[in-house]
């Protein structure tokens, strides 16, 4: 998997072609340079959420259709962001706009469920394995959603993440994410730590981050949690991490996390957020074939509308079936964001839109691992479905431990840099991967390999 490093990298070189292409960027995006200015004097930052936000200032968009988008300034790019992994289905599907169009004229908002919420939560449940689902409007309502249902299935409050792992904005996931490397503790014991102000440390403290693939670990602190009289309602994890890059669960792993939380009546939640209908029809949970107690979705569920689901058993679901917890929300099946996801489930997101992912996917993974391996530069590539990234690191990263001890930040902001002065869209942050979607072509894979390409012999030359 990883690519032995032949090619010392000089510090002074990156920071000169950084500071090269920072520059060209600034020049080309003036659109949004005027754009920012207008806007900061009504929104906070200019822009509508901090992960908008971006120095000197952001880049605003103004269409996109298929693989491509358009900047204000009328540059056109291939799309490899995907609204953070959420248009797996390409931007403007004309089936995806033929159903929104058609709801429009019959009613944007009832809050009253529609045949077409029966539909998507029939499908999800085909595609899942689970028979009881619920709608909400983004991936932090549904994780919110799945813990409250969790705790009063259980009757216990303490939650169990994974250290590095994003679920969302609420307080009790915003927990243990991005936070200083040298304040997070013994891995056996890991600090809980709020990513951010304005997050009560009673709340923070209900919250007990572990690492990612080490499923020892895990059941060490489930025990130790029980001997101090507060065992966990559940454990809820990305199945595959999606907010280091992209990091598999080692072989193993997710069986060994399935098996341990039943043993302790623990429930287990998967995040599938990110996952969930880009990297299989099912998910991660049909991709690894491990069933949870609970799955989250939203991001690509509503092909570009804000919508998104929690899945469950029968017995998770009992308390809400029950009344026992009220799963509620005004815009919940909200009939726009159905019709879009029942027109993208059954028309978009088919069988041979995933063996396109695939194909496609291999061929960005084996480009892009080529060109690490032809100037001998540290890093591999990894991927699966339609999500994937190249990986600046001279060992495999398996957890927000390694992740941190070897990821090279400086070659990742570079990546970004060169990205978007060649007309590839890219994903910011030195965490994030790519998002393919069914709209992307051979030569829309074969133009972001180019731009790694030229960066690595420009860092070489």
């Amino acid at each position: 998997m990883s690519t032995p490093a032949t090619t010392r990298l000089d510090r002074a070189r990156i920071a000169e072609l950084t500071e090269r292409e920072q520059r060209h960027l600034d020049e080309r995006t003036q659109g949004s340079r005027a754009l920012y200015e207008r806007a900061r004097e009504a929104l906070s930052g200019g822009v509508a959420s901090a992960y908008q936000e971006r120095k000197p200032w952001p880049i605003y968009l103004s269409r996109g259709r298929g693989s491509h988008v358009w900047d204000v300034d009328g540059t056109e790019m291939v799309d490899f962001h995907n609204g953070f992994g959420s248009m797996v289905q390409g931007h403007a599907h004309p089936a995806i706009v033929k159903a929104v169009r058609d709801r429009v004229e019959l009613g944007t908002h009832f809050a009253a469920p529609t045949e077409d919420g029966v539909v998507v939560a029939e499908e999800l449940s085909r595609r899942f394995g689970l028979p009881r689902w619920r709608f909400v409007n983004s991936g932090s309502e549904a994780t919110m959603d799945a813990i409250r249902i969790a705790r009063a299935a259980t009757g216990r409050e303490t939650i169990v993440k994974i250290f590095g792992s994003y679920h969302g904005h609420h307080d009790y996931v915003m927990v243990s994410i991005g936070v200083p490397y040298d304040q997070i503790g013994d891995r056996e014991h890991y600090a809980s730590l709020p990513y951010g102000a304005g997050i009560p440390q009673a709340v923070v403290d209900m919250t007990i981050a572990v690492p990612f693939n080490d499923a020892d670990a895990m059941e060490r602190r489930i025990v130790q949690l029980v001997e101090e009289g507060r065992p966990p309602a559940c454990v809820i994890m990305e199945p595959a991490m999606m907010n280091l890059g992209v990091v598999l669960p080692e072989p193993g792993y997710l069986e060994a996390v399935r098996e341990l939380t039943r043993r302790h009546d623990v429930l287990l939640i998967f995040d599938e957020v990110k996952t969930g209908l880009c990297v299989a029809a099912g998910g991660a949970t049909e991709r690894f074939g491990v069933t949870p107690d609970l799955v989250t979705l939203a991001k690509a569920l509503g092909g570009g509308l804000a919508t998104g689901a929690i899945g469950g058993t029968e017995e998770a679901f009992e308390v809400v079936e029950k009344g026992t917890v009220y799963q509620v929300g005004t815009f919940n099946g909200n009939p726009l964001a159905m019709a879009a996801a029942r027109a993208s489930l059954l028309e978009v997101l088919t069988p041979s839109a995933y063996d396109h992912l695939e194909s496609i996917e291999a061929r960005l993974l084996e480009g892009c691992g080529g060109v690490l391996e032809r100037y001998g530069l540290p890093g591999y590539t990894v991927g699966i479905g339609a999500k994937g990234c190249v990986v600046f690191a001279p060992e495999e990263i398996v957890d927000y431990e390694t992740f941190k001890a070897h990821q090279d930040g400086e070659l990742a902001d570079l990546a970004w840099l060169y990205n978007m002065n060649r007309g590839v869209y890219m994903t910011p942050g030195r965490e994030e991967e790519w998002t393919l979607s069914v709209a992307h072509t051979p030569e829309d894979c074969d133009a972001f390999i180019a731009a790694f390409d030229e960066m690595a012999a420009d860092l070489t030359a």
